[in-house]
């Protein structure tokens, strides 16, 4: 993959360590590309779902993936951006099933009770350096992520964790028919913020502990 054009300003080979990204949805699909595209290959997707017709507005699929695995699919589209990923990706179509993970942690699942469960699982390891959790509505959406060196941090992301799936469920706007709205233009924003701010701690330049914006207002805050 020719990198000229954002080479200079990040090499992605400086940190080898392996990212997750748990979830392969709106946001997961998203962040995979965009990280995919910074020329980033070691990757592991974890996903039991599979692509159905009302995924393809907002996530990175097309018509041709309905039917598929997520994590099959999204393999296939980020071995077409950079072919050298092929060696390195990993696919987990049983999902998290409880296993330590060390790098970086991307939480893109619906679940916050497995997004708690996660952080609750690797609160004392010493193998992650950072986890990365993001929440959409419809035009907002929330980026939260910690330096796992950093025990404040950790303690942080756990305590924003504190709500239930149902509570969740309660401040998602969904259609008529029941169907929970989303529309790319947030999923891309909130991504591609989660993405920069991995970029910026990788670089050494610190971590933004949360990130607030609203895509429709064009309102942006950063901690």
């Amino acid at each position: 993959m020719d990198l000229s054009k954002s080479y200079e300003f990040f090499q992605p080979e400086k940190d080898k360590a392996r990212i997750h990204i748990v979830g392969c949805g709106s946001v997961g699909s998203t962040v995979a590309e965009n990280l995919a595209r910074c020329g980033v290959t070691k990757i592991t997707l974890y996903d039991f779902d599979k692509v159905e017709p009302h995924n393809i507005a907002n996530q990175m699929f097309d018509q041709n993936d309905v039917g598929r695995l997520k994590v099959d699919a999204l393999k296939d589209i980020l071995t077409d951006i950079n072919p050298e990923i092929a060696d390195q990706i990993e696919v987990k179509p049983e999902g998290w099933q409880g296993k330590l993970m060390s790098g970086y942690i991307f939480l893109c699942v619906d679940s916050i009770e497995l997004r708690r469960e996660i952080v609750e699982k690797h609160m004392d390891s010493p193998y992650v350096k950072a986890v990365f959790d993001f929440r959409t509505l419809l035009e907002s959406a929330q980026h939260y992520a910690a330096d796992w060196s950093d025990s404040k941090m950790k303690k942080d992301l756990l305590n924003s964790m504190q709500f239930s799936h149902d509570e969740a469920k309660d401040e998602t706007p969904v259609s008529a028919c029941g169907v929970t709205l989303g529309v790319a233009t947030t999923v891309r924003l909130i991504s591609a913020l989660g993405v920069n701010n991995y970029i910026n701690f990788v670089k050494g330049e610190g971590i933004k502990k949360m990130i607030i914006m609203d895509g429709f207002k064009f309102d942006l805050l950063a901690f």
